[in-house]
């Protein structure tokens, strides 16, 4: 087994709430603008642990989401080794397969990868990440009558397949990435929680 990654997903985008890309229709607004990070609590890619790291992305969806030809931006954690950041490149580039193998397939341009620094937290439900100063986003989830969070599930399409989504709202979405041209500050806008295991 090429890889196995355990953590938690926070990811944001410019859509209304709840982003249509999730059930395969066009985006709110044309396209998707959108930002998304894993936070790695436990993993290993060909021998390499990966565990305590972060992953992040930007990306510019064009149109509907199987459309494909995205345009997408890696960031690793500043504090990943050589080992770790070419371990963690080559599994987000799919070249390890799985999962990640499928959503790298919809890339059209990769617009590079680069070390930076990335805060994650979930602190009572509330997630908060940013990626160097230029991206930050801040969310928080639906809540059922029960009080437990609003979950999507059987969805289409999914940033981490196999695992429930927690419907969000980004109380704040801020990014400013000239590498897939992306520049904007939003609040109200979709927002997805969750927790995934990958196995490539």
């Amino acid at each position: 087994m090429p890889y196995r990654l355990e953590g938690d997903l926070l990811e944001v985008c410019d859509c209304n709430v709840l982003c249509p890309c999730w059930i395969g229709e066009d985006p709110d607004n044309g396209t998707c603008e959108s930002s998304l990070a894993y936070q790695i609590t436990k993993g290993e890619i060909d021998g390499v642990d990966v565990s305590g790291l972060t992953v992040a992305v930007t990306v510019h969806i064009p149109g509907n989401i199987f459309a494909g030809d995205w345009r997408r931006a890696i960031y690793i954690d500043e504090r990943a080794s050589d080992a770790q950041m070419a371990a963690l490149t080559s599994a987000m580039n799919g070249e390890k397969g799985g999962p990640l193998a499928d959503v790298a397939g919809l890339v059209g341009e990769a617009a590079g990868v680069e070390r930076a620094p990335i805060t994650f937290e979930i602190k009572e439900g509330k997630g908060t990440y940013a990626v160097g100063d230029f991206v930050r986003a801040e969310m928080e989830p639906f809540r059922g009558p029960t009080g437990e969070p609003t979950k999507l599930v059987e969805s289409i399409f999914s940033t981490i397949p196999g695992s429930p989504a927690y419907v969000a709202k980004a109380s704040l979405f801020r990014i400013d990435d000239p590498k897939v041209g992306v520049k904007r500050e939003l609040r109200g806008k979709n927002a997805i929680q969750g927790h995934f295991l990958f196995e490539g």
